[in-house]
């Protein structure tokens, strides 16, 4: 059948529901990732144009111009800064490459009406995987956030948490393995 939705019921519509959950969950997270680091690449092309320039006025002009990009893009960008280290942006694009797959493979299990509970399993299963990808480089934009927000070193304690609470909010006490 071409529909997404058919005229059977699904065979596991209570885990067919836990599982939308998570993918839902898990593209939030997704979609700030890229949005995390867009705002930080954004930040690090102001404050080189200005250490470049010491023109605030073209600086404003500049962040006026800016658009955003894709996330590879964004990331194959932040290689061009010193701010960022090689390893860093190696674990960004782990990161990019989790959130790809997230963003447009992670709901694919065919037809709701035969999707099996092992299907529904596997597919679970890979997006724990790759959630713990994203997890590890969402947690280091996101450290670079909250220093550039708040002007002092993130807090430890968060990102050492931040890994189980994402899995724990994304997949609940399941935490699939």
């Amino acid at each position: 059948m071409g529909w997404s939705l058919d005229y059977l019921p699904p065979e596991e519509p209570e885990l067919l529901d836990e599982f939308f959950l998570a993918v839902g969950k898990a593209l939030y997270l997704a979609s700030a990732f890229e949005s995390k680091c867009q705002g930080v690449l954004r930040i690090a092309k102001l404050a080189n144009h200005f250490e470049e320039t010491r023109d605030a006025l073209s600086m404003n002009e500049l962040a006026k111009a800016m658009k955003d990009k894709l996330l590879g893009v964004t990331i194959n960008e932040m290689r061009g800064f010193p701010y960022f280290d090689a390893d860093d942006v190696a674990l960004l694009e782990c990161a990019k490459n989790a959130r790809n797959w997230i963003a447009h493979e992670s709901a694919e299990i065919g037809p709701l009406s035969s999707a099996s509970a092992g299907q529904i399993q596997k597919q679970l299963s890979r997006l724990h995987d790759e959630l713990a990808v994203l997890i590890a480089g969402d947690n280091l934009v996101s450290r670079w956030v909250y220093e550039i927000e708040e002007k002092k070193a993130a807090p430890k304690a968060i990102q050492t948490a931040y890994p189980e609470w994402v899995a724990k909010w994304v997949f609940g006490d399941h935490n699939h393995p």
